[in-house]
């Protein structure tokens, strides 16, 4: 029900909800200038009896009413377009049919999806920055979580662009996944910071860094960069890449020689051939016979052995260009992977000199994300990382360390744990603090990897 009327304003202009939050909340959002925000977002398509912004704004209170379709704005059980009240608390005289609000959404651009953006984190940041600071005061670093969720849609669905099929939950479905990052908060518990759309088929291991920016681009915090570390690891590749390119030198003279000792065959099987065709020739003319121990027969011979030794110059000169090939792969790949270091540390030398507030802050992350790379990265960039490794070999190599002494600490109703620290993860620099935990699922033992 919408508020009471005061003085004595008659009870008869009391109006009735089906949605009583979404008066609160539409009430709340005039308060902290979402509406008047949106009411400004450019939408290029002329106004009717409702505004555009007015529809964009229905479309908006739709999906806080839990409508699962466009058309529940009209024919739903309780349909939102006939609710005044709502509207009211909206600043609005009135809700547009569902097939408005349709065309709206197609009318709307490039420039109307930023401009929606922009207006929601404007209004958002002063309550992040709130909580950032109740954090720090509280905690004395940010707590971040991030993960990639799964948005099936119908898989004969041909309007939704940029869908593709990949695993959501417990299966393979048509959709997007959506990679979420949100925030410890002292008031609200979890405060979403980003939420950016990626094609059904996207990683999780792709989108660490990304998540990370996104972060820190709403609580306008970070860590200090780990330069030093970065650096270093930059050093070692070096080595490694001054090591790959003596190989490929190394490799790039054996195929050289080889390809001098294929020469060298094919001259004199060439030589041999020319041999022992004009014996043939001269043979024949003559009408002499062939034997055993004849010049034709030894020039027969001498061409059978180049032809073998041809062969087998062939196949080593074969196996020199692989090789060569291969080292040269090897080298391209160390170049570019240095480049990419190179270029990081950079910006994380960049982010240092602008960074006049470096704070302590913990990424949390499922096990998509838990791979050396993406680990490593994020040590880099000045975070604590918690995560799972993806890894099945990671618990198998684990679970080869447990023997009949090793002390497991009770963790949970049906869980237990072991720890070890300063362990090695495949492709991340960096010792690590790892844990087995076991549990314990119906008859089933569970297994899995904790990284720190």
């Amino acid at each position: 029900m919408s508020p009471l009327p005061a003085g004595n304003e008659e009870v008869s202009n009391v109006v009735l909800t089906s949605h009583a939050m979404l008066v609160a909340w539409g009430l709340f959002a005039q308060r902290i200038g979402l509406v008047k925000a949106l009411e400004a977002v450019p939408i290029p398509q002329r106004q009717r009896e409702h505004t555009p912004q007015t529809k964009l704004l229905e479309f908006l209170v739709a999906i806080l009413a839990g409508c699962s379709y466009l058309q529940d704005i009209s024919h739903g059980s309780h349909p939102l377009d006939q609710d005044r009240a709502v509207a009211q608390a909206w600043g609005q005289k009135g809700w547009a049919d569902y097939s408005g609000v349709s065309r709206t959404l197609q009318a709307c651009d490039e420039q109307t999806v930023a401009a929606v953006k922009k207006a929601l984190e404007t209004v958002s940041r002063p309550f992040i920055q709130q909580e950032v600071i109740l954090a720090l005061r509280a905690q004395g670093m940010l707590v971040y979580d991030g993960d990639l969720t799964g948005r099936p849609i119908s898989p004969t669905s041909t309007t939704y662009p940029g869908a593709a099929f990949g695993w959501m939950g417990d299966g393979v479905h048509f959709g997007y996944q959506a990679a979420m990052v949100s925030m410890h908060s002292p008031t609200y518990g979890r405060l979403w910071l980003s939420v950016e759309r990626h094609p059904g088929d996207t990683v999780s291991s792709s989108q660490a860094e990304a998540m990370v920016r996104a972060a820190e681009e709403q609580t306008g915090a970070r860590p200090w960069r780990r330069t030093d570390l970065l650096a270093q690891r930059i050093a070692e590749h070096q080595a490694l890449r001054q090591e790959a390119r003596k190989r490929t030198t190394q490799a790039q003279a054996r195929l050289e020689q080889a390809q001098q000792r294929l020469e060298q065959a094919e001259q004199e099987w060439q030589s041999w051939n020319q041999q022992v065709t004009e014996l043939e020739a001269l043979y024949q003319a003559r009408h002499r016979p062939e034997r055993p121990h004849s010049r034709l027969a030894q020039a027969r011979r001498k061409w059978a052995v180049w032809e073998r030794r041809r062969s087998r110059r062939q196949q080593e000169r074969e196996r020199a260009r692989r090789r060569w090939e291969r080292c040269q792969q090897k080298e391209s790949a160390l170049q570019a992977e240095e480049t990419r270091l190179q270029e990081c540390l950079a910006r994380f030398q960049e982010d240092n000199r602008t960074n006049h507030w470096p704070i302590r802050a913990v990424f949390r992350l499922d096990a998509g994300f838990g791979h050396g790379p993406n680990v490593a990265l994020l040590i880099e960039m000045g975070y604590e990382v918690s995560s799972k490794a993806g890894n099945t070999q990671q618990v198998r190599s684990l679970r080869r360390r447990i023997t009949p002494t090793t002390a497991w600490t009770r963790v949970g109703k049906n869980a237990e744990m072991v720890a070890w620290t300063g362990a090695r993860v495949a492709r991340c620099p960096y010792p690590l603090d790892v844990a087995l935990q076991r549990f314990q699922t119906g008859e089933k033992l569970r297994y899995s990897v904790l990284l720190h």
